[in-house]
Order: structure tokens, then C-alpha cells, then sequence
């Protein structure tokens, strides 16, 4: 997962559950704990997300990361370029399951010998 593809993933796991704590977050994105943290913090820093505290105590349950607009916009425009990468490698792609469509064709033609007859080729 690239760097912008993490960012993307976090911010759209905590735009649908403002609550998680960075655990419950780790585990979602397959990350460590300490990773998780620093791309939270970091997400903090440019200013996408913000921390609040709703429930004015100390128990670490009554936080939530929320998203701020330039948070909401920036998810957006990395949205857009992980989809027009993924877009791409699906072209890409396709035109190789297309080159292997053909040449799976050609060798079951191959596989015939002049008499009609299959030969060991599957």
C-alpha cells in the first residue's frame, strides 16, 4: 500500500466511524500500532483531520477524529488519483487477459494434429 493509499484508507475508516480508537484503526488498515499514530498525528498536523474530545473526561473513549473540509477535500482529490491509477492497471490488465485469451486459442489449435485428434495439451 502506498503512502497516499494509507492516508485515503484512514481517512475513509474514520469518516465512517469518527470514533475508533488507533487499534481498532490499526487493525482495520493491516498496520502497526505505531504506524497507525504517525499517520494519524500526521494527518492532524496538515490539518485533514481533527481530535475532539466529546465527552470532557479523561477516558480515551470519548475521542473522535473528525474530518475538517480541506480533510474532506484533500479525500477527495486522493480519491480521484487512486482511481484513475486503478483505472489504468485495469486497462493494463485487461489487455493481457486478452493476450493470454489468444494464446490460449492458438495452442488449442496447435493442439490438434493433422489427423483430427486432440493431442496431450489441455
Amino acid at each position: 500500500m502506498t503512502p497516499e493509499e494509507i492516508e485515503l484508507r484512514t481517512l475513509r475508516l474514520l469518516e465512517v466511524n469518527p470514533h475508533l480508537t488507533q487499534r481498532e484503526l490499526a487493525s482495520e488498515l493491516g498496520l502497526s500500532l505505531g504506524k497507525t499514530h504517525y499517520v494519524v498525528k500526521a494527518l492532524i498536523d496538515v490539518g485533514w483531520l481533527k481530535l475532539s474530545n466529546f465527552r470532557r473526561s479523561d477516558n480515551k473513549l470519548g475521542y473522535a477524529y473528525l474530518l475538517t473540509p480541506q480533510g474532506v477535500l484533500e479525500k477527495a482529490a486522493i480519491t480521484r488519483r487512486f482511481l484513475i491509477r486503478k483505472q489504468a492497471e485495469y486497462e493494463k490488465l485487461r489487455g493481457e487477459i486478452e493476450q493470454l485469451e489468444l494464446e490460449v486459442v492458438e495452442q488449442s489449435i496447435k493442439a490438434f494434429d493433422s489427423s483430427g485428434k486432440k493431442s496431450r495439451i489441455n
